[in-house]
């Protein structure tokens, strides 16, 4: 028992900083309430502080009937209370208490209030309460402090809100690393991805002021991964590397993810091999970018070498090991990993949605369409819109007009339909020669109003410069000469024997050349013509593109990769197809 008559002041509050365990701090509680020293402002602050922030695991219920027992609260100590609320599960408690602050005229808020409060709004998703808190940060005049602003900026992003956090961003008199990283983020949140590279290019040309850390960099080979920007990938390593950053494993993680989903797994498997340790996230991430780039044997193998190291799979491992089987039609294989992944042989885990999503797929790419809805009948969890979305890709792929139909209205039921959905109807549909459901189809998404999304393509030329198209785009400045290289491709390549496949076009085109004419300029064709002209021969052309490539562009590219003696690398939506004198890693497998 303490001897609270002999314990000093000093020695009492060096007592609760060092205390980690809550009997102690409830032995240190009563001798406080005995000796009434709990009305010390100092005493009592580290008390609370200790116990509201420093207490694992904290007990927040425990803070706040201690806080609230206090008479005359000082600023200081309401703002450990709101910060508490901020680290606690209910946050809203304590944007209330800030309220509560604001209204009394003692004592008044301060920045480091203005900015828990935030920090509650943001992890309680109050928008309208943050909103308030701005307001209330511009009438006080706290425009001045970095800190807040840059918590400011966190709340927008949250948000998804890039314009206000960018506005927020310009009005900080001071800016940090810490800034940028909380900008970057907002970037990534809203998919403004090529502004995350031109701010991590800046920060490297101004030198030592703001120097890019490690967030930066994990921030910067997000948005490479997103833009398949290779080159700038390799520039953000280097940097890494200069800078003595290599050792940290979440970015050597990062980097096998960038290299993977940009095409590369010669480096992705480098970095991989110099890991001085590597985790299930540094496993997952070799396995998933085996999976997406059509290499299934080794994504195997690599699971079997990481269960051999004693490294246990997470779900997501799993999720890429059946994805690889889906990519390179390992039926066999992939039904065998589902079987042991049911009867619990991995952590005792079961199957979730994204494993059944990838059966589904495998099952539908080997054309094992009746099999696929089987399982989906016989699931044990509701299927949700993406098991049903998967099943209507192969419905697409093998043109099952009845099944197609089914699986859209069990969306419809769902209220999950999305524009994507109802063009894969289409693709069925004409596929079939069904043009009668085409124009019904048609007319049925008009009074929906359902916009389909454009497909964009992305090619990077030189570092971090990222040019974008869309089908027949004419916002290039060098459109006249893309649109007469492609001309030259496209004679260049029926000399060789290419001939557009016409079943891609979606509509009821009557002439073979009109058809062969619509498909000309699509957004992949754009960005492959575009890199031919401005790329000395030889060079790998690399197109990413947001949604899944056609047939016809998927020929097209194996005729350039022949014809032109180029490496011709396209990620679609779903994987990463390599192609190489007149062939695709694929193997006509997607």
């Amino acid at each position: 028992m303490l001897k609270s008559m002999s314990i000093s002041e000093d020695h009492l509050i060096s007592l609760i900083t060092s205390s980690t365990a809550k009997p102690h701090l409830r032995q240190i509680h009563a001798v406080l309430l005995r000796t009434s020293l709990i009305k010390s402002s100092d005493i009592f602050h580290h008390f609370l502080s200790r116990l509201a922030l420093s207490l694992v695991p904290r007990d927040i219920n425990y803070s706040r009937r201690v806080f609230s027992h206090r008479t005359n609260p000082t600023l200081s100590h309401c703002n450990t209370m709101i910060r508490a609320f901020s680290l606690s599960e209910t946050p809203s408690q304590g944007f209330l208490l800030f309220s509560s602050l604001r209204r009394k005229t003692f004592p008044p808020a301060n920045p480091l209030s203005s900015s828990f409060a935030l920090k509650c709004c943001i992890k309680s998703r109050d928008l309208t309460g943050g909103l308030q808190i701005h307001g209330k940060i511009f009438r006080d005049g706290f425009l001045s402090d970095s800190l807040l602003l840059t918590t400011l900026m966190d709340f927008y992003s949250t948000f998804e809100n890039s314009n206000d956090a960018c506005k927020v961003f310009d009005e900080i008199p001071e800016r940090d690393t810490v800034s940028y990283n909380v900008l970057m983020s907002c970037f990534l949140r809203n998919k403004r991805t090529r502004d995350v590279l031109y701010h991590f290019d800046n920060m490297i040309k101004n030198g030592s002021v703001n120097k890019p850390d490690g967030v930066t960099c994990l921030r910067a080979l997000q948005a490479c991964s997103s833009l398949g920007a290779l080159d700038f990938g390799k520039q953000v390593h280097a940097f890494i590397d200069e800078n003595g950053l290599g050792g940290a494993l979440n970015l050597s993680n990062t980097l096998v993810s960038m290299y993977s989903r940009c095409g590369d797994m010669d480096k992705a498997y480098e970095v991989f091999g110099e890991m001085r340790e590597r985790n299930v996230v540094s496993w997952t991430a070799m396995i998933s970018g085996l999976a997406m780039n059509g290499f299934g044997r080794e994504a195997i193998e690599a699971f079997e070498e990481m269960l051999k190291c004693g490294v246990s799979p997470e779900e997501q491992t799993l999720t890429g090991l059946l994805s690889a089987c889906s990519h390179s039609g390992l039926v066999d294989e992939g039904m065998m990993f589902f079987e042991r992944l049911k009867s619990g042989e991995f952590n005792k885990m079961k199957p979730n949605l994204h494993h059944y999503g990838c059966v589904v797929d495998l099952l539908g790419r080997a054309r094992l369409l009746e099999k696929a809805y089987s399982l989906v009948e016989s699931m044990e969890m509701k299927p949700d819109s993406t098991i049903w979305r998967t099943l209507l890709g192969a419905c697409r792929v093998q043109g099952n007009v009845e099944l197609g139909e089914r699986v859209i209205s069990r969306l419809i039921e769902l209220k999950a339909e999305e524009a994507g959905d109802y063009v894969l109807l289409l693709n069925t549909y004409s596929s079939a020669g069904r043009w009668e459901k085409v124009t019904e189809l048609r007319s049925l998404m008009k009074e929906k109003r359902i916009h389909t999304k454009p497909g964009c393509s992305a090619i990077e030329v030189e570092q971090g410069k990222v040019h974008e198209f869309i089908v027949d785009d004419v916002s290039h400045p060098r459109k006249e000469e893309i649109y007469k290289m492609l001309e030259e491709i496209n004679q260049q390549l029926k000399i060789a024997g290419y001939v557009a496949e016409t079943a891609s076009e979606l509509h009821n085109i009557e002439s073979e050349e009109e058809k062969g004419r619509a498909l000309t300029y699509h957004s992949e064709k754009l960005a492959i013509a575009f890199g031919i002209l401005v790329t000395p021969p030889g060079t790998t052309i690399r197109v990413t593109k947001n949604l899944r490539t056609c047939v016809d562009c998927h020929n097209f590219a194996k005729f350039v990769s022949r014809v032109y003696d180029r490496v011709v690398i396209v990620r679609d939506r779903s994987r990463f197809h390599h192609f190489k004198d007149g062939f695709c890693s694929c193997n006509e497998f997607w």
